[in-house]
């Protein structure tokens, strides 16, 4: 049975019925080969990974994941993408700030305070626990598609991804 020279799907007549080409007249003409078949077959490109995805993925490793989507080309020019690169960026930052802060704050109230040193001692276990429930709204929030603008640094990170 011939096949189409033009689209591959089988023929019976003097046209394909599929795409109306003319069917050349003597025998079976060999379907088409598939998309990356062969030697000399084109690589075929990825798609770039949606919004919702890179816009998460900015969020996982913090400074390091919202550097590396500010970077990459396809994301660099994305402006959603850009908020959550530069809102992490903003979060991370702010969040070493604060530890710093607390941390010499926190020595000189415990070589001070003495016995009072244990309840500050609480402190940074609920500090970090309340930066990972943070952490993990983010990520689950933007992997839905919402977009969380945080308190102070939100503004900022949104001017930035307009630039």
């Amino acid at each position: 049975m011939p096949f189409c020279a033009s689209c591959g799907s089988q023929v019976e007549g003097k046209f394909c019925p599929k795409c109306g080409a003319a069917i050349v007249a003597g025998g079976a003409v060999p379907p088409p080969p598939s998309p990356g078949a062969g030697p000399y077959a084109a690589p075929v490109a990825s798609a770039p990974m949606a919004d919702n995805v890179a816009s998460t993925l900015c969020y996982v490793l913090g400074l390091i994941t919202g550097i590396i989507f500010l970077v990459m080309e396809p994301y660099s020019r994305n402006r959603a993408v850009k908020f959550h690169a530069f809102q992490s960026i903003f979060l991370n930052v702010a969040i070493i700030a604060i530890e710093i802060v607390f941390s010499i704050f926190f020595g000189i109230v415990l070589r001070i305070a003495g016995i009072f040193g244990f309840f500050i001692g609480i402190f940074f276990p609920i500090f970090w626990l309340g930066f990972l429930c943070l952490w993990l709204y983010l990520l689950v929030s933007t992997y839905q598609g919402k977009t969380i603008v945080l308190p102070i640094i939100g503004p900022l990170a949104q001017k930035q991804a307009q630039s």
